[in-house]
């Protein structure tokens, strides 16, 4: 674990310098060909470093924020697009955009803590308790794993598929909520919220585009939705351009989730996660089209359309996901992982107790 911890610092070294890099290149090199030649060299790095990692968390959140969005970010950046685009942006406060997901929403944190506005005490206490809550349920989670084994035999694939899910969810809205913190303490703003209560989507449309991991949505909009659906305007028209869009940001979105998970286990890919994606890339788009032609004639009821959008990505999932994540051992990986920093934890406990035993006796 030491080494690996070692190696997650070298590499995030490596690329703190090299955004740092990207940032001077901005500020001396044109927008558009030009800047994107120069930054290039840093986009390839960024692909190789997570190949220095081996676990699950680490290696995936290092691949996440780095291989994928800051890679992202710094296409959109080469022609003046995206969040790092922002003039204003300091040395510091690109390097922290460009490293983690975040989309800033210009509210500044009050200076004057003991009376900060009453509405910014409300949005905090409810977002304290909404993660005082999904922390509760990631340690349940966690607990009925458990169970897993002594009722094998018992527990249906839809059920054992379903705790991955929540686990999932759970350790992404976690993680995330680390990022927000670590934005309001280094940026001094808050952030729009990566995730809104995905489990009330009432469509696919409802679920990807404004309640799952908003910020990778906010950015495959950016780089790959508008271009591609102001290409196919002026062909296909207004009414329909956004059709392949959906699609090609789907695909696109399932090869990135198929490097992704190539980082976690070191496989060869199956392309059962891309096609996962571009089943959901043409089930939307019909999803759309079918509103744009029945909606007004056979409105369906949310508490028809909430079920049926959660059974079909949970059933679609289950047959092209999560098989992934097992054949890369993802579930014993992660416990492993979550052993060795509860060993961490208590030797550092242990060690504080000590130290301050010692102070107590000088």
């Amino acid at each position: 674990m030491e080494g690996e911890i070692n190696n997650y610092m070298k590499a995030w070294f490596q690329a703190i310098i090299s955004l740092c890099y990207c940032y001077a290149i901005g500020k001396i090199v044109p927008k558009g060909v030009p800047r994107l030649l120069a930054i290039i060299p840093i986009m390839c790095l960024f692909l190789v470093l997570p190949l220095s990692l081996n676990t699950i968390h680490l290696c995936g959140t290092f691949a996440f924020f780095i291989s994928w969005l800051a890679n992202f970010k710094l296409a959109l950046f080469a022609f003046e697009k995206g969040p790092l685009s922002d003039p204003s942006l300091s040395l510091k406060n690109f390097v922290v955009v460009a490293s983690f997901p975040m989309k800033i929403n210009n509210q500044m944190i009050p200076t004057d803590s003991e009376n900060p506005p009453l509405n910014a005490m409300n949005n905090g206490h409810k977002s304290l308790l909404n993660y005082t809550i999904k922390a509760v349920a990631f340690i349940g989670v966690i607990k009925a794993y458990d169970y897993k084994d002594y009722n094998m035999h018992n527990m249906h694939n839809m059920k054992l598929y379903t705790l991955y899910s929540l686990h999932l969810y759970l350790i992404l809205e976690i993680i995330l909520a680390m990022v927000k913190v670590l934005a309001r303490t280094l940026l001094g703003v808050e952030l729009e919220p990566h995730f809104d209560e995905p489990y009330l989507a009432s469509s696919l449309q409802d679920f990807w585009s404004r309640r799952w991991n908003l910020v990778v949505v906010n950015t495959l909009r950016l780089s790959i939705y508008e271009p591609t659906k102001k290409f196919a305007l002026p062909i296909i028209g207004r009414k329909w351009a956004s059709l392949p869009a959906i699609f090609l940001t789907f695909f696109v979105s399932g090869l990135i989730h198929e490097l992704l998970f190539y980082y976690l286990g070191r496989l060869s890919p199956t392309w059962e996660i891309t096609w996962f994606f571009l089943l959901h890339g043409f089930c939307l788009p019909l999803e759309v089209f079918l509103k744009k032609k029945l909606a007004d004639k056979f409105p369906l009821p949310r508490v028809v359309s909430g079920p049926l959008t959660l059974g079909f990505i949970m059933v679609t999932a289950l047959w092209l996901f999560f098989p992934q994540l097992l054949r890369c051992n993802g579930e014993q990986r992660a416990f492993e992982e979550y052993a060795e920093v509860g060993i961490f934890l208590k030797n550092i406990t242990r060690a504080l107790m000590l130290w301050f035993n010692a102070k107590k006796l000088y």
